[in-house]
């Protein structure tokens, strides 16, 4: 679940397919796919911003080679979209999660991984829809976009602890920030074979360190939407 909203300029959405189509291809990510449990994975690649407002850009397709890996980073590839309005991660993981419970597969592990430059500001609190995607028993990952561009009035510094705290779940998960695009392609291959061969100790955060002793402020990104909005402005 890849965030396309309008915080993201075209320069970047296209950095974030190729990155994508670049670790999918990968010699490190094939090789992990083929030495899998199953020596496969179904993937899907969705585009998102508001809550209603989701694309698929690759529809559910099973990567058991490394011809079908090159099919998929060429789909990525094939042509570039445009932005869309707001940031619902509510909306992704409400998506996500019925997109892989009506698919034609039937995975040992199902993960929603979520990528985005800023808070949750539309549809459900996004702990709520968390919560519901974990007791479905889904996994979700976090690839929170903390580079120097991203400080736009509906950015907050600590994307990070905001990912851990209100995003991700469920076992093994984890988050990788993001602190420059010309890394991005390395986190996405990162995460990817993480999740593919389990050796996510050597990332895991001590989420309890991480958190206020006050509790961390899941609904900061609707509260700077009405904020912003109440000064005139618009999302």
């Amino acid at each position: 679940m890849v965030d396309v909203s309008r915080s993201m300029n075209p320069l970047e959405l296209e950095i974030q397919r190729r990155g994508y189509a670049q670790a999918i291809a990968s010699d490190e990510v094939v090789g992990a796919i083929l030495n899998s449990f199953t020596g496969s994975i179904a993937v899907t690649y969705v585009e998102w911003a508001g809550r209603h407002l989701q694309r698929t850009v690759v529809p559910w397709t099973l990567i058991d080679s490394p011809e079908a890996a090159q099919a998929v980073a060429a789909e990525l590839t094939a042509e570039f979209d445009y932005s869309m309005r707001r940031t619902s991660i509510s909306g992704a993981i409400e998506f996500a999660q019925f997109d892989i419970e009506t698919n034609d597969f039937e995975g040992l592990r199902k993960v929603i991984d979520i990528s985005g430059d800023g808070p949750n500001n539309d549809g459900l609190a996004v702990t709520r829809a968390r919560d519901m995607a974990l007791d479905a028993g889904l996994v979700i990952n976090g690839l929170p976009l903390m580079t120097e561009d991203s400080s736009s009035r509906w950015g907050i510094d600590d994307l990070d602890v905001y990912y851990w705290e209100c995003v991700v779940g469920g076992p093994g998960a984890f988050v990788i920030p993001v602190l420059s695009w010309d890394d991005f392609p390395l986190a996405v291959r990162r995460k990817l074979v993480l999740e593919l061969v389990q050796e996510r100790d050597i990332l895991r955060l001590d989420q309890d360190t991480r958190r206020r002793d006050d509790g961390y402020d899941c609904l900061i990104g609707e509260k700077l939407r009405r904020q912003w909005e109440g000064n005139g402005g618009f999302p």
